[in-house]
């Protein structure tokens, strides 16, 4: 039986991380079921057509040219106190560390007519694939559940392929988990003018149809109806009159501890500090993991990509002699949204209201360049501070240019508890083509007017 110094079984973002750390210095094996590692966040644009499939697809030289072994198998079990990892064709190996990064699978309610042809989640090269051939054959209307980032983004990729398409969000606004209502009016509108129909403040309750889905039932009363069989398209032989996309949220893909002494919270594998789990020798990273915030301590989502790698990063640092520990997530993302680039990290302000955080918000409102410039695009700034501390514990920005700079340089203030007295005298670069006039910068901006009302408070 090989025998490993590092085992990972996942071949995602912190899967290829600790290959490109410990593949020189450990005997490590990376480990995945799918004969292709996945750049999630740029499948809608391959749906789209502004990138070619293949493109998704990372290379396994990331693994190997690192000095990692590459294991294509599928994990049956692990025998955690033999410390070997059996596969599907009953071949065996065995390791001295066991990193758990298996990720985590798209979240589908347990509504009624769940189990119907055309109904899907989207995560996977074979969804993917599959919404691509039925666009290509003949695909008329699709409905997608979740209007957070990986919803509008594949909204805005099928409805530039002529597809109509319908957005149910259970929230008062678009990106509910990113950005606060009144930060998203631009979006939406660009949204409707794409042509995309909303429907807010809407769940789905059940979907109807015989062998495929043909309605889309809502707790307000409302149905969607997909087109009748003549405009339909088929797959495998099979009628799919429409199809229905959750994107509604990851669930963590833990079945391989479920049967073992592993705790295991709501939101995944339970990790300390530097990503142990109770069990000796095994540690767990990425979206399978349930982890804190970096700001309050409390346990929160955190799946991204961004926080995968982090994670994996301790672990790496640690096996190869470092200290280090894991501060928690801030959850910074951005997205796209038409003509404008959207971001948010830490806390929203509807977000920490319901955390109990009493806050101060703070706007400002400049142009990413010289007003006077010809291309100078509107770029918005909401922050968030905690009343009593005054320490920034959120952040949001709207913007015509890249807002993910700006984003990072918030998320830091954010990781070392900086106050709106000490954002204050933030020292910003100007120029006519990157910034707004010398005078003024968006950050301080907001800053100012958080520093005015605290000012004006009793």
């Amino acid at each position: 039986m090989e025998k490993y110094d590092v085992a990972v079984i996942g071949g995602g973002p912190a899967g290829i991380t600790l290959a490109k750390m410990l593949g020189n210095r450990k005997r490590t094996a990376i480990i995945r079921p799918e004969e292709h590692s996945m750049i999630y966040c740029a499948m809608p644009y391959a749906i789209e057509g502004l990138i070619e499939e293949k493109k998704t697809l990372k290379r396994d030289s990331l693994v190997t040219d690192a000095g990692a072994e590459l294991i294509k198998k599928t994990v049956t079990s692990v025998d955690y106190n033999s410390k070997v990892v059996c596969f599907s064709d009953s071949s065996q190996i065995a390791y001295e560390k066991l990193v758990i990064a298996t990720g985590a699978t798209p979240f589908i309610p347990p509504v009624q007519g769940r189990e119907l042809k055309g109904v899907t989640g989207f995560k996977t090269e074979n969804d993917l694939k599959r919404i691509n051939a039925l666009i290509d054959s003949g695909l008329r209307k699709m409905v997608i559940v979740g209007a957070g980032a990986i919803g509008i983004e594949l909204a805005l990729a099928i409805n530039a392929r002529g597809v109509e398409v319908e957005l149910v969000e259970m929230g008062d606004a678009v990106l509910p988990n990113l950005l606060d209502r009144e930060m998203t009016e631009p979006l939406f509108a660009e949204l409707i003018k794409a042509g995309i129909k909303i429907h807010l403040e809407a769940k789905v309750i059940e979907l109807h149809g015989k062998t495929s889905v043909e309605q889309v039932m809502m707790d307000n009363g409302d149905v969607i109806h997909f087109d009748s069989s003549d405009n339909c398209t088929e797959e495998r032989g099979n009628v799919i009159y429409g199809l229905v996309v959750f994107t509604t949220g990851m669930t963590p893909s833990v079945s391989l501890v479920t049967d073992s002494e592993m705790l295991v919270g709501k939101d995944g594998i339970i990790v300390n500090e530097r990503m142990e789990t109770n069990i000796p020798d095994v540690l767990a990273v990425g979206d399978c993991a349930q982890f804190k915030s970096g700001i309050t301590g409390e346990i929160v989502s955190g799946k991204l990509a961004t926080n995968a790698v982090p994670m994996a990063k301790i672990v790496g640092f640690n096996l190869i002699g470092q200290d280090r520990t894991y501060p928690g997530f801030f959850n910074g993302a951005a997205t796209k949204v038409g003509q404008y680039f959207a971001g948010g990290t830490g806390y929203s302000e509807s977000a920490a209201r319901r955390a109990g955080i009493e806050t101060v918000t703070g706007h400002s409102e400049v142009t990413t360049q010289f007003p006077i410039m010809p291309e100078a695009k509107k770029l918005r700034t909401k922050l968030i501070v905690e009343s009593d501390s005054h320490r920034l514990i959120g952040a949001q920005i709207v913007s015509g240019e890249p807002v993910t700079g700006r984003i990072d340089l918030l998320t830091f203030a954010i990781q070392n508890k900086a106050t709106v007295e000490e954002l204050s005298k933030l020292s910003y670069s100007a120029q006519p083509y990157q910034s707004f006039y010398p005078a003024a910068n968006g950050i301080v901006l907001a800053v100012e007017d958080i520093l005015g009302k605290i000012a004006d408070c009793p």
